[in-house]
């Protein structure tokens, strides 16, 4: 009978969603932010650590067309390669933590029979029923919902305001998933400008050298010899911005690709929020009148 009990508790945790052991940022030992905002600490280490296995390599390899391409050509380069990584970590641990909140759409809340009706005396079924299947109910953005609407239901006893407290929730949702990405955000932008710095700066150097040339020979093999050094220039300057274009080109659609994923998930809040919470207090109403 003990070792049936241990069992049923065993698998009663397995389902159950522990928010302190399953959030990524959690689990690395940080403190995990709201829904799928990202630890800036978290990724901006992680990046860094990144860029220095990638130049570590680079400086191993020797000197060939791709270590020349992030080594040989200025400062700019390595800020670039930081920002670009610091990117795509944001992404993959917003991703992970979709994943998570997501997976709270799968348990069952509130109880699925038909005669089930949501009203004052029944929620604190619902509200015991959302700390059985996670520890923190507060930090799912579905469970959320539904937990401030019962409570408002419980403790004012208007079946009427669960809808429009519903409502305001995911517009507030919505705000949260959008400021989330103000970070990526201006890692973007400032890749392509870093791009465009370290292009000024190879064409600085460029041109300089050749007016050094100008102004201290008149020789004409000396000022052709210059002038290759300045086509060069121009070729490398280019190449900083192509690379840095790339780069952000690559990042922005992996954003926009997450971006659509979390709005699907909203929309998907929503309708679960509607078939298990307004639904069941339509039923109520209707009783009601």
């Amino acid at each position: 009978m003990a070792f049936a009990i241990t069992i049923q508790l065993i698998l009663m945790n397995d389902k159950r969603l522990i928010w302190t052991h399953r959030d990524i940022e959690q689990r690395l030992g940080f403190r995990g932010l709201q829904y799928t905002r990202v630890n800036g600490w978290l990724s901006g280490l992680v990046a860094v650590a990144l860029t220095l296995c990638t130049y570590g390599v680079l400086f191993a390899s020797g000197s060939n067309w791709l270590s020349d391409m992030f080594l040989k050509r200025g400062n700019t380069p390595y800020v670039m390669v930081l920002f670009t990584y610091w990117s795509l970590v944001i992404l993959a641990i917003k991703s992970s933590k979709l994943r998570l909140q997501r997976s709270a759409l799968g348990l069952s809340v509130v109880p699925e029979e038909m005669g089930f009706v949501l009203t004052v005396h029944t929620v604190d079924q619902v509200m015991k029923r959302l700390y059985e299947v996670a520890d923190d109910p507060k930090r799912f953005v579905v469970l959320n919902r539904i937990l401030i609407a019962i409570s408002n239901l419980r403790n004012l006893g208007r079946v009427t305001d669960v809808g429009e407290i519903l409502r305001s929730r995911a517009e507030h949702d919505e705000s949260v998933f959008e400021t989330s990405y103000s970070t990526i955000r201006n890692l973007v932008w400032a890749i392509p400008i870093l791009g465009f710095i370290g292009t000024v700066e190879g064409l600085s150097s460029a041109i300089g050298g050749f007016g050094r040339v100008l102004t201290e020979t008149q020789d004409p093999a000396a000022l052709i010899d210059a002038l290759k050094g300045v086509t060069g220039g121009l070729a490398t300057a280019f190449e900083t911005t192509f690379v840095a274009l790339v780069a952000a080109l690559i990042v922005q659609m992996l954003m926009s690709i997450l971006k659509r994923r979390e709005e699907e998930f909203l929309n998907d809040c929503e309708e679960y929020c509607h078939q298990n919470v307004v639904n069941k207090l339509r039923l109520n109403l209707m009783e009601v009148a």
